[in-house]
């Protein structure tokens, strides 16, 4: 059983490309330490419509993916050759699905309830949806999703501070014989269901949380996300929201 980060990013900035560049080694080893420190065994580096090969790290998997900006929403591609670039805005998910089936990626709905509307698509063949970890009270609306296409819950972090690794997590039940998940390892647990979403109930992660709340609020995204009651739809043995 591994526990993964699928979403996570190398940099706190966008734009700037020379100047990321030069930054992600640096945020992917922070990235790794964050990992290690929150007792994961892994995390994917999932930036912003581009992907760079990094150095493998000693002491967790650093697995290899990218986020892809389609025109009705974000698509996490996480495998063992996901696309080096993409256009924002230009690929529709489809597009996106296809690209990441070509090269043997899973493609993931990424934060179905915040500026996307890529979860009212039914024809497209994801291969699982995401748990946010910076809305988890839209989770109860994300079940009932996956569950009306058939689809398994993986959970991420969306970290773009280091401190972020591990708000939510993806357990990954796979026998390998390997001290570390390899990427097509993780592609295969995926589309067989052999992963399940958890969320960080930490005193640092409710705190983090409540900053997010007002965040979203003041952008105005913070309705679609709440969802039910919250606390329904909560694995067993984690506490609710609170």
């Amino acid at each position: 059983m591994y526990a993964v980060d699928l979403h996570a990013h190398t940099r706190f900035f966008h734009g700037r490309r020379r100047l990321g560049d030069r930054f992600d080694p640096f945020g992917a080893r922070l990235l790794a330490e964050a990992t290690k420190r929150r007792g994961l065994s892994g995390v994917a580096t999932t930036n912003h419509d581009y992907y760079t090969p990094l150095e493998p790290n000693v002491d967790v998997a650093v697995l290899p993916g990218i986020e892809i900006t389609t025109d009705r929403g974000h698509v996490l591609v996480v495998g063992p050759d996901p696309p080096a670039e993409t256009e924002p805005g230009v690929l529709t998910p489809g597009e996106a699905v296809d690209l990441a089936h070509e090269r043997d990626c899973a493609a993931i709905v990424a934060h179905p309830y915040r500026n996307s509307t890529v979860r009212e698509l039914e024809d497209v063949p994801f291969d699982a949806i995401e748990v946010n970890g910076k809305h988890p009270r839209s989770r109860p609306l994300v079940e009932e999703l996956a569950a009306e296409r058939g689809l398994p819950l993986v959970g991420g972090s969306d970290a773009h501070y280091p401190f972020e690794v591990g708000r939510a997590y993806t357990l990954v039940d796979v026998d390998v014989d390997a001290d570390r998940l390899t990427p097509s390892a993780l592609v295969d647990a995926i589309r067989d269901g052999q992963v399940s979403a958890r969320i960080s109930r930490s005193a640092l992660d409710r705190l983090l949380r409540r900053g997010y709340r007002a965040i979203h609020r003041r952008k105005g995204v913070l309705e679609a996300m709440e969802g039910p009651t919250p606390g329904v739809g909560t694995p067993p043995g984690e506490e609710a929201e609170r």
